[in-house]
């Protein structure tokens, strides 16, 4: 049984705040410490910033075994706090993990509608505006994983991320599963619209 993580290579880097040794090895005590044996964590990274407004902002991103990514953060007043409640966070993600492997059927999901797509006619002519261009917040990295459609719909609520972008391992195409706002999931197909597109163009 994992009951530490210890030689989990654990990367900590600071943006806008310089990283002291006390910080790193805290962070990365934190991380080891992590006493769950599933899902077994291959890699750790910690990003630690500081804003503007004196927020401290603490994220962690686990790469563990089986392609599962766990990824969690929180902003706060003090540095150590938000080590200490992202690291809670990420637990508390590893459990769910945890309680869905020890089942023994997958719990049932509620069914996935394919939206509608509508692909103009390339006569209509397109109306150029001047537009300003749009303020990019945050770049953030993101890894397009194989999966499953069950399991990109897991990931997604684990991660509490809205949609999730993923290679459907069925079909080998890339596709997006997101949350609809009746509570049912809805998927888009991007490489079955980029053919219809194509079809039409013909």
């Amino acid at each position: 049984m994992q009951v530490a993580n210890v030689n989990t290579p654990v990367t900590v880097t600071g943006r806008h705040v310089s990283i002291t040794e006390a910080i790193r090895e805290y962070a990365v005590k934190k991380v080891q410490g992590l006493h769950l044996d599933y899902p077994r964590i291959i890699e750790a990274k910690v990003l630690l910033d500081v804003h503007k407004n004196y927020q401290h902002f603490a994220e962690v991103v686990l790469y563990c075994a089986d392609h599962i990514t766990i990824e969690a953060d929180t902003t706060c007043e003090d540095m150590y706090a938000s080590i200490d409640q992202t690291l809670s966070k990420i637990a508390r993600r590893m459990r769910k993990y945890k309680t869905r492997m020890l089942k023994s059927h997958r719990p049932k999901k509620r069914p996935i509608r394919d939206l509608p797509e509508m692909v103009y006619a390339p006569e209509i002519p397109e109306e150029h505006h001047e537009e300003p261009e749009p303020l990019i917040v945050h770049n953030e990295a993101y890894r397009i994983r194989p999966l499953f459609t069950d399991e990109a719909i897991e990931d997604m609520e684990v991660t509490e991320r809205p949609f999730i972008v993923f290679e459907n391992a069925k079909t080998h195409r890339i596709c997006v599963v997101f949350r609809r706002k009746d509570g049912d999931y809805g998927m888009i197909d991007i490489g079955e619209v980029a053919h219809q597109g194509t079809n039409h163009g013909s």
